[in-house]
């Protein structure tokens, strides 16, 4: 096959127009006045609780958990409670939880079990495969068969809010711990504070 083939030239232009249209891609727009942006920018629209925080916190506390449980030969079992929000605002901490548990999965240094929030629908499922007749005993689930977690993480956040002349103020703290089911011991705590300054 020569250069000038037409397979040749038609897979030239191909890789052209392929390369040219990675060289130019640029964020897609919706009509005239949307367009998508990082997800991981720095978001400083207002002086409230918003997506820059949540990341920060979730990566803080995940690495620092991570970093704890590094050294462990077996990974272990772990549920987490969905963080409570203790501020005057209204925060999604069901995001800050999942995003805990999704870099905690990402890290491989755990192994989550199914969580207050979602037992129901776990007993649902196992109930509807071992119960409802539907399904071969063989390929079903079967009860009595779950893990129980060896730990529990729990954690809430607090906001201290203050304002003087055309200043605002709002310092947050996040805690969160690890404890031992069984024993009760507190194995691992820490603490991640974002201060937030606006002009009103």
């Amino acid at each position: 096959m020569t250069l000038t083939s037409p397979t040749t030239r038609l897979a030239v232009l191909s890789a052209s127009l392929l390369l040219s249209a990675c060289a130019t891609v640029t964020s897609p727009t919706v009509g005239n006045n949307v367009s998508y942006g990082d997800a991981k920018a720095v978001e400083q629209v207002n002086e409230k609780f918003g997506s820059t925080d949540l990341q920060m916190i979730a990566e803080a506390m995940a690495r620092s958990l991570a970093e704890s449980q590094a050294g462990a030969r077996i990974k272990p079992t772990v549920t987490i409670a969905e963080v409570k929000n203790k501020t005057s605002e209204y925060i999604d901490t069901r995001s800050i939880t999942d995003s805990i548990r999704v870099q905690l999965l990402k890290s491989g240094t755990m192994r989550f079990v199914t969580d207050i929030a979602g037992m129901q629908d776990q007993t649902d499922e196992l109930n509807r495969q071992s119960q409802s007749g539907l399904y071969k005993k063989s390929a079903s689930a079967k009860l009595g068969k779950m893990e129980g977690a060896k730990y529990r993480i729990e954690g809430n956040i607090t906001s201290i809010v203050k304002t003087g002349g055309n200043l605002k103020d709002v310092y947050y703290k996040f805690s969160l711990i690890m404890t031992d089911v069984e024993g009760g011991t507190i194995e691992w705590a820490d603490e991640k504070e974002i201060r937030k300054t606006a002009k009103r």
